[in-house]
């Protein structure tokens, strides 16, 4: 993806807070469910040629001791909704994105992301390029 293609894609994603809704009901271009019962959606367009795709979480949920001990509970909130949100984007299951990735960056340099917290929920917006 040229540089200003990414730039503006993290110039949208900058924006972010303007489309995310909690429980905004209606059509969402990409919504997630919390454990406590809430919607998270993204109302508002993809930019252009890209797909998005958001994941979100409760910020103090505990961590499952499983996938603590498999990849620390740093910041394990903020890896676990972008790496999600990547899987959703790219429409892939989250066990191969574990296997491949575990809870990096993927290799491909194309995708952008941006994460941030949302009431008392962590949010990860992915954009990926719908062409790859």
């Amino acid at each position: 993806m040229p540089r200003s293609d990414r730039a503006a894609v993290r110039e949208f994603l900058d924006r972010a807070e303007d489309h995310l809704r909690i429980d905004g009901g209606g059509a969402a271009l990409s919504r997630s469910h919390t454990a406590d019962f809430r919607t998270v959606g993204w109302y508002g367009p993809s930019p252009a040629g890209h797909r998005l795709a958001i994941d979100a979480e409760l910020r103090d949920a505990p961590v499952p001791p499983a996938l603590g001990g498999r990849y620390g509970t740093a910041d394990f909130w903020p890896r676990w909704t972008r790496a999600e949100s990547f899987c959703k984007a790219y429409d892939l299951p989250i066990l191969l994105w574990l296997r491949w990735y575990g809870l990096d960056l993927p290799p491909d340099r194309t995708a952008v992301w941006r994460t941030l917290t949302l009431d008392d929920l962590v949010v990860s917006v992915a954009c990926v390029p719908v062409e790859r």
